[in-house]
């Protein structure tokens, strides 16, 4: 198997290390199935259902009233996880798998879930303030909420857009279709398909989309808005490591190991399976992107002399 099909079967393989993406999307099913599996508790129990919907559902979605909100600060999370219906979830995860492929592709897999929260968190704040704020819509704020993760998805697929403008998908249709083209499918889709009776989401899901450009241009210019969220989830996993060596900073690598000038000449790094796999890994992780003139060398390599 060549350097080229090895990297495409590890993008597309879900249970490859550190894969963001699968990770939010088992989540995502997961909590929706609890939620699913006491309604139906509820229902074979003969309870009504509008007791299911205060007593359980009420504590997953986000309220639009500022004094639940308080009562329920969690739900600002839990909302971009919970989905009322399954139609909504098998929507969302196809085209979060969709799109979160294309941002782990560009950008590794450590990009994606700050993506995801952002989007989720932009999508709160708006949804909030339109609930509040807009005089048609206050009379309703006590019977309004948010769920799903569709201003989540919205992020995702803007800021994938941004990112890589000329990305095309099926190719081998006379050249194949530029991701813009997707997006905008979309958005008309998502937008479609939201309910009249909850038109606060409208603002959601813009305020989603623009925290997607929002995240890339400052990616961009060298600002990681997500470095953050990694570095919490790091340190937390690493608590039930007991195999993880602790960071230090090495004296000897920075005084003669750090240059940040050109070499002094020019080496030709050699090819070895167990290199290649390393790269390769580098990429899941980090995207293409975050990798070396020598790393990208040795996949050249690698591909012409089908490793």
């Amino acid at each position: 198997m060549g350097v080229l099909e090895q990297t495409k079967t590890k993008k597309v393989f879900f249970g490859a290390d550190n894969d963001a993406l699968v990770r939010i999307i088992i989540l995502n099913i997961l909590v929706t199935a609890v939620l699913f599996f006491i309604r139906s508790i509820y229902q074979l129990s003969d309870i009504d259902l509008s007791r299911y919907q205060s007593e359980v559902a009420a504590w997953f979605i986000l309220p639009a009233g500022t004094g639940k909100l308080i009562t329920r600060p969690w739900t600002v999370v839990t909302f971009m996880f919970s989905h009322i219906d399954i139609w909504s979830l098998i929507a969302n995860m196809l085209w979060l798998w969709a799109f979160g492929f294309i941002i782990q592709s560009l950008f590794g897999s450590r990009k994606l879930a700050p993506l995801y929260i952002y989007g989720g968190f932009a999508g709160a704040l708006a949804y909030i303030l339109c609930s509040n704020l807009i005089p048609s819509l206050v009379p309703g704020v006590s019977t309004m909420a948010l769920a799903g993760a569709n201003a989540c998805v919205m992020c995702i697929a803007v800021a994938a857009t941004v990112a890589a403008p000329r990305y095309r998908i099926f190719p081998m249709l006379n050249g194949g279709i530029p991701l813009w083209i997707l997006t905008l499918i979309y958005a008309v889709i998502n937008f479609a398909g939201t309910s009249f009776g909850n038109p606060a989401a409208y603002g959601a899901e813009v305020a989603g989309a623009a925290m997607g450009f929002v995240f890339v241009n400052r990616l961009d210019k060298g600002q990681d808005m997500g470095r953050w969220m990694n570095a919490i989830y790091d340190w937390f996993f690493d608590l039930f490591n007991p195999d993880k060596e602790p960071r230090r900073d090495s004296v000897r690598r920075s005084m003669f190991y750090d240059t940040h000038g050109k070499p002094p000449y020019k080496k030709k790094p050699n090819l070895s399976q167990q290199r290649i796999d390393e790269i390769l890994d580098k990429i899941n992780q980090t995207g293409f992107r975050s990798l070396s003139s020598d790393e990208k060398e040795i996949l050249r390599r690698a591909g012409e002399e089908d490793l």
